[in-house]
Order: structure tokens, then C-alpha cells, then sequence
């Protein structure tokens, strides 16, 4: 049985998602940086004193990775580690001034590719697909956590 991959969900949301991911590594290339040094710098953007734990729970990495990641930003200028005051093995992570005009940047190019992405999308369109993927993804979390709740009983 043959499969309409233009027509199934799943694979356009999965193929889609890869496509965007292709095209933020590309310019986040042209700035000499990657994908997942952008990420971090946007969540420290937007919360600030986050661990490094805490940024690889968010960005779906190990913590090694984002070690690595912090080192190379921090050589950069662009990210300071502060020891946390109360468990001095946690180091807490804040932008450094520098950071601000790598932020707009990225803020410039995530704008621009998501106008690049709903090219030909009319403003209800693009709030039905917006709907529709908040929907998907509250589907999703509640299954997770239900997932959870059923390994803990």
C-alpha cells in the first residue's frame, strides 16, 4: 500500500520542521555561529541565571553539549558563568553585554524566516496553523504527562 506523504500529517510536520532547521543552520552559518548556539543565546534572553542543566533540558541536548556550547560563547564574549549562591556546583549563565546585537540578529533572522515560511499564507491561514499546532502540541504535553503520572502510580 502506497503512502500520500503529501497528505500525511505527521510527515509534513516532521519534514517541514527539518526543512526550517536546514535554513536556520544556514544563516546562523553566514553568522559565524550554529543553530543550537542561537537557541541557547534565546533562552538566555529570555531567562536570564538559567543552569546549564536547566538549557539542555530546554534545547533537548545533554549537558556536555551545552558545556561546549557555553565555552566557546563565553570565549566569544557573548556568555558569562556566575557560580549560584546557594550550591556553588551549579553555574548560573547571563549574556554579556556583547550578546545584544547578536540577539537582534537572530531576532532579524528568525522574523525573516518565518515570513519566508508563510509566504502565501493569508492572516486567517496562518492563525488556523497556528491553532492547530498549539492544539497538537497541548495534545501532546497531556499525553506526556499522563505518561508520567501512570510510571509514578
Amino acid at each position: 500500500m502506497s503512502q500520500d506523504f503529501d497528505h500525511d500529517l505527521l510527515f509534513l510536520l516532521h519534514d517541514t520542521a527539518r526543512l526550517i532547521r536546514v535554513e536556520a543552520d544556514k544563516r546562523a552559518r553566514v553568522h559565524g555561529m550554529t543553530r543550537a548556539q542561537w537557541g541557547l543565546l534565546l533562552q538566555l534572553d529570555r531567562n536570564p541565571g538559567l543552569s546549564q542543566k536547566e538549557i539542555a533540558d530546554l534545547l533537548e541536548v545533554e549537558p556536555i553539549s551545552v558545556a561546549r556550547l557555553v565555552d566557546r560563547l563565553e570565549a566569544n564574549g557573548l556568555v558569562e558563568r556566575r557560580a549560584d549562591a546557594e550550591d556553588r556546583r551549579i553555574w548560573r549563565l547571563h549574556l554579556r553585554p556583547a550578546a545584544k546585537g547578536m540577539i537582534d540578529t537572530i531576532e532579524t533572522q528568525r522574523n525573516d524566516l518565518a515570513h519566508f515560511v508563510s509566504a502565501g499564507l493569508t492572516a486567517p491561514m496562518r492563525e488556523t496553523v497556528i491553532t492547530a499546532l498549539r492544539r497538537m502540541k497541548a495534545n501532546m504535553l497531556h499525553a506526556e504527562r499522563a505518561i508520567l503520572l501512570e510510571e509514578t502510580a
